[in-house]
């Protein structure tokens, strides 16, 4: 069950948030665009960053759709939810967890972002709530502790039928971009560190990843599993690969050639490369219907990676 701690925390944020005052000069809202962030790379999986507006077609349910707007780089405020497992399967990587997200958090956040720490287990809970403060992120990573289920630690004399509920990422996932991302706007991001197994969620992966593409944002995961529980009971990155690609985002390998500390650098050049660009449908219906979305290139040596599509939601659906 999903701690209290992480829905008190939410509610007390969504309380607070109109309180805050905002610049109406940095972000303006067209409930009627469609806007999508995405990246582009060469054959080799290298980014690239000076293609022009003329370079790209977007269809939506495949009818070709007029760009309105198109930003290259863009340095559109960002908000990055970080997920962190700290099921019994992550409990020897935690120390490296700590040290590679604090020093991420330093270097990313500019003076207009902000960002928050979840972490996911048998529960889960939120350690800090959104911030520009890579200070407060980095006490909230030292708050970070084991979450296992009571029985893992305390076995009972009856034994148990059925698999050990120990790990709640899609809920997590489902979580963070219903309740903490949905309302921002800008550039938006979640950034889990997992081995990708779940064995204890409500939500489906179908519903995490729709929870996401309402709330327009894109997954981000770094694999990162023990060799030793890799092992013993397989690693989830197939599910990674689904929720990511379905969103936009791309999975992450920590293993013998590349350090979590050289994925996150990764990361960060990632989010810096970014285009952005909006259209008005041709279809003005909201009514709630998934579209997809392609976004393509004359070059045919290239490939766009952006969601696969968006729930075109009502007004006060958004």
């Amino acid at each position: 069950m999903v701690t209290m701690r992480l829905l008190v925390g939410i509610a007390a944020f969504a309380c607070i948030l109109p309180l805050v005052a905002q610049d109406e000069s940095v972000i303006k809202v067209d409930v009627n665009l469609v806007n999508l962030l995405f990246t582009v790379k060469n054959k080799g999986g290298g980014l690239v960053a000076n293609l022009e507006k003329d370079a790209f077609q977007v269809y939506e349910n495949g009818q070709k759709q007029e760009i309105k707007n198109f930003v290259r780089e863009t340095n559109l405020p960002l908000t990055i939810g970080l997920l962190v497992d700290v099921s019994g399967s992550q409990e020897n990587l935690m120390g490296i967890e700590r040290s590679a997200a604090g020093q991420f958090f330093e270097k990313v956040l500019g003076k207009k972002d902000i960002a928050f720490l979840i972490t996911f287990g048998a529960e889960a809970e939120l350690l800090q709530d959104s911030t520009n403060s890579a200070r407060l992120l980095r006490k909230g990573l030292d708050q970070m502790r084991l979450s296992v289920p009571l029985s893992a630690i305390h076995p009972g004399p009856i034994p148990q039928s059925g698999p050990v509920k120990g790990t709640i990422m899609y809920d997590a996932v489902y979580l963070a971009a219903g309740e903490k991302l949905k309302g921002e706007v800008g550039r938006k991001a979640i950034v889990l560190i997992t081995d990708g197994g779940d064995n204890g969620s409500r939500y489906r992966i179908s519903e995490a990843i729709e929870a996401a593409q309402k709330a327009d944002t894109i997954i981000y995961s770094i694999y990162y599993a023990d060799p030793q529980f890799q092992s013993m009971f397989g690693g989830g990155e197939g599910n990674l690969k689904k929720m990511s690609e379905e969103t936009g985002g791309r999975v992450f390998h920590v293993d013998r050639r590349h350090s979590l500390d050289e994925c996150f650098r990764e990361l960060q050049d990632e989010m810096r490369s970014q285009y952005s660009l909006s259209y008005t449908p041709t279809n003005p219906a909201r009514d709630g219907t998934f579209r997809k979305v392609e976004i393509k290139l004359a070059q045919k040596d290239m490939k766009v990676q952006a969601r696969k599509g968006y729930y075109a939601m009502p007004d006060d659906g958004r």
